[in-house]
């Protein structure tokens, strides 16, 4: 094998389905709102012209002819833009390594995603800055972008100096882009650690391993719950759902997925039962509750705890466990009764059982789809952070991430230690798992709507409309966060999303 040679591990991860490739070029622009079409078409000629400027004066990757022999002669599958593909660089002019990724991130990159995260900044920023600032962010863009670049090519030196350089203006509590690329550098530094010299075979992945629930990443992550709408939201619309599953039956088991996704008490749960006591003929009624998780202390701390609240309110109410992570479910590891109704939650989970494969999730699907449950209620970020190419999953999190933390730029104040908590401990660690692991490592593998619409389909499942907008625009009203957060319907589902970028989407599935 030539030292030139494109490694799937280095730029991208064998995918069965080409699909989500394609919907990164089609679909990435027609999401977003045209608010600012004016100014996005002067950023296209600036980003583009400074951007390919920049990057064809990067330094070359030299390669030995006693070695190997140029690119153009293997055989390598590309995408480009409106998804056409070649099988061989031969048409090609004579060119190095790092022209071709050049011309990937110009072609499929550079005018799409560099418009949408340059918009991004502009309203983050649009408050405090004039001409000179906007220059200086727009720099940080085209820097963030040319370091991955340069990460993704495995030049060491050129990406130690482009990483030495955007720390220095990558600030913690700068503004919106400035703590959104702290994050971004501090996940390219540990994958450029990893990384081998091009010509070696392989990239060096981390080893397999879970996000460790720190004290920090707790807080964290109830500081997100109390503050941001998005597992509010994910909560609401679950809990609705079941609740409508509920008419005409007197008993219901829900198995939640991921019991709580790491918060300390099941608030999700609690709202249900809450909201259970409050119909006529509550008391007839039966609720089970099986979780699933790998900590069984903490799975048997909530199951207390409701077992408490559901009795003072008068509630009939039971709780299993499962301890188990999803890959491992077995359909009898669930005690479903003859007469009951069976639903199944999942907020923010199976993203983490997507694979290169795509057959550990396949396999979980079809566990879930040999329970026969009425309604099987599925939340998940609404981003393609899982695609083939390193360059695309790293620009569509820039993406996403802008957003959320655009978010937290006009909910709290500028120093607020509460919104320091949330983007360090939290988000950054979602970033980073991200940009740094690949293989078994890398966990936080987000699809669009429309992936996860195939998927479910192939599995067996019939998509349920969700017809609760109103209801969801009033949730969020009473929420009271700031104005810029919009729910809307797409394919029969209903998105929260931050300035029209889609941030979560919420679909009911059931066994067709």
């Amino acid at each position: 094998m030539g030292p030139g040679y494109l490694q799937p591990e280095l730029y991208g991860e064998d995918h069965n389905d080409e699909s989500q490739v394609l919907d990164l070029n089609h679909s990435t622009l027609e999401r977003y709102s045209d608010s600012s079409t004016a100014h996005l078409e002067s950023i296209h000629d600036s980003a583009l012209q400074t951007f390919s400027d920049e990057t064809r004066d990067c330094k070359r990757l030299k390669v030995e002819p006693s070695v190997g022999e140029s690119i153009e002669s293997h055989e390598i599958g590309y995408h480009g833009c409106g998804g056409m593909r070649t099988n061989s660089f031969n048409s090609l002019p004579k060119l190095q390594f790092r022209d071709h990724i050049w011309a990937y991130s110009q072609r499929y990159l550079a005018v799409e995603a560099m418009a949408e995260a340059a918009a991004a900044i502009m309203r983050g920023d649009q408050s405090e800055t004039g001409e000179e600032v906007n220059g200086d962010a727009m720099k940080l863009v085209q820097q963030l972008i040319a370091c991955a670049e340069a990460v993704a090519c495995r030049d060491k030196p050129h990406a130690s100096a482009l990483l030495s350089e955007l720390s220095s203006k990558s600030l913690v509590f700068g503004t919106s882009f400035q703590r959104v690329a702290s994050c971004f550098v501090q996940g390219l530094a540990d994958r450029l650690a990893l990384v081998q010299p091009l010509g070696a075979v392989g990239v060096v992945g981390q080893s397999a391993r879970e996000m460790v629930m720190t004290n920090e990443r707790e807080e964290a992550l109830c500081l997100v719950y109390e503050i941001c709408p998005y597992i509010q939201f994910s909560h609401f619309i679950a809990n609705e759902s079941i609740l409508e599953a509920f008419e005409g039956e007197s008993s219901i088991h829900v198995v939640d997925l991921g019991m709580t996704q790491g918060l300390p008490h099941g608030h999700q749960w609690r709202n249900l039962i809450s909201s259970l006591a409050k119909r006529p003929g509550s008391s007839s009624c039966h609720l089970k509750i099986t979780g699933v998780g790998n900590c069984k202390e903490g799975l048997q701390m909530i199951g207390d705890e409701l077992k408490h609240y559901a009795k003072g309110l008068g509630v009939n109410f039971e709780f299993f466990m499962v301890q188990s992570n999803l890959e491992n479910l077995q359909a009898g590891d669930f005690s479903l009764l003859e007469g009951e109704v069976l639903v199944i939650n999942s907020i923010l989970q199976l993203h983490c059982v997507v694979k290169e494969s795509q057959g550990a999730l396949n396999s979980v699907l079809q566990i879930l789809h040999k329970l026969s449950p009425k309604l099987l209620v599925l939340v998940e970020q609404d981003s393609s952070h899982n695609g083939p190419f390193f360059l695309g999953r790293f620009m569509e999190a820039l993406h996403y991430y802008s957003a959320i933390f655009d978010a937290l730029d006009a909910m709290l104040p500028k120093y607020d230690t509460r919104r320091a908590k949330m983007e360090q401990f939290f988000f950054a660690e979602e970033i980073k798992n991200i940009v740094s692991c690949e293989g078994p490592a890398r966990v936080e593998r987000h699809e669009r709507i429309d992936q996860w619409c195939r998927r479910m389909s192939r599995a067996g499942f019939q998509s349920v409309p969700i017809k609760m907008l109103t209801q969801a625009k009033q949730w969020l009203a009473k929420f009271k966060v700031c104005e810029g957060y919009t729910i809307v319907e797409e394919k029969e589902c209903l998105v929260l999303g931050w300035n029209a970028k889609p941030i979560i989407a919420a679909s009911c599935w059931k066994c067709s």
